[in-house]
């Protein structure tokens, strides 16, 4: 009986791994510490940042709550990217509908679908001012304006998501529907749709963790408002002579909860959406 062949191990990748393992796991855990100690244990030392606290207390998370004003700004939040994920749920995967399956067949829609994708490589920073003076002339210079813009920027991302995974939907169900004397809403909604689920849930997660961790279009658009996001709010910590980490890293704690609890809800079906709307 030969003997059994000795596995190799792959060094290469296997440092790799233990590279990026180490490069996600050691910021969290100065988190974790910081957010659970005392200004007073903070040193200039590596030892004294690295170490654990003497005293776990949930004082700097209290105050953390009160300075943000954290259940407002919490609210703005969860308004904000409810309203956003919904409305790119609805109004992008009917877009992705329309134009994918009519890009192979049509010109124009070829043209339409490249000129949206285009829209990925422009920078926020060019549409900055120009966004600012709209909003502020069509009086939308709240969360309403916010939202708006949202919708608008991830629509090339999700886009090319929807149109990728329909390559994987049978035509042969659409046409089976007409078939039946069902129109094209009534086949999209459903048929396409409920398909779509695995894209959903990729597109939900892309856009809610985009949207919960931005700062700049919240603080250009609704600047002078008296409202807050949890990102905006945590600038509070941030001052021209320093900042105040226990707190601020508490609160950035706080502000990752919701959206952790939502990806964790959605993981399952991210993968299978991810791998089948890459395919073309």
């Amino acid at each position: 009986m030969k003997a059994k062949a000795k596995e190799r191990v792959n060094w290469p990748l296997t440092i790799l791994l233990i590279c990026g393992l180490i490069t996600v796991v050691f910021p969290l855990y100065m988190t974790i510490v910081i957010a659970f100690k005392q200004p007073s244990e903070m040193t200039n030392s590596i030892s004294g940042i690295l170490s654990l606290p003497k005293q776990w207390s949930l004082a700097n998370f209290a105050e953390a709550m009160r300075v943000t004003d954290f259940w407002h700004s919490l609210l703005n939040s969860l308004l904000i990217t409810g309203i956003t994920v919904v409305l790119a749920l609805l109004l992008h995967s009917m877009i992705g509908y329309a134009v994918g399956r009519s890009k192979a067949k049509s010109k124009w829609y070829n043209f339409v679908y490249l000129y949206v994708v285009s829209g990925m490589f422009v920078p926020f920073a060019i549409l900055m001012m120009p966004l600012v003076k709209q909003t502020a002339q069509w009086g939308i210079a709240n969360i309403v304006g916010v939202i708006i813009c949202y919708v608008v920027f991830y629509m090339p991302m999700n886009l090319m998501l929807y149109s990728g995974y329909l390559t994987n939907i049978p035509i042969a169900l659409e046409e089976a529907a007409r078939v039946d004397g069902a129109s094209t809403f009534r086949t999209y909604w459903s048929i396409i749709f409920p398909i779509m689920k695995p894209m959903h849930a990729t597109v939900a997660v892309i856009t809610a963790l985009s949207v919960w961790n931005d700062v700049m279009t919240p603080l250009v658009i609704m600047s002078g408002s008296g409202l807050n996001t949890l990102p905006l709010a945590q600038m509070t910590f941030q001052t021209q002579f320093g900042t105040n980490y226990n707190l601020a890293f508490a609160s950035y704690l706080l502000a990752l909860l919701p959206i952790l609890i939502f990806y964790i809800i959605c993981q399952k079906q991210i993968l299978n959406g991810v791998v089948n709307g890459a395919v073309k």
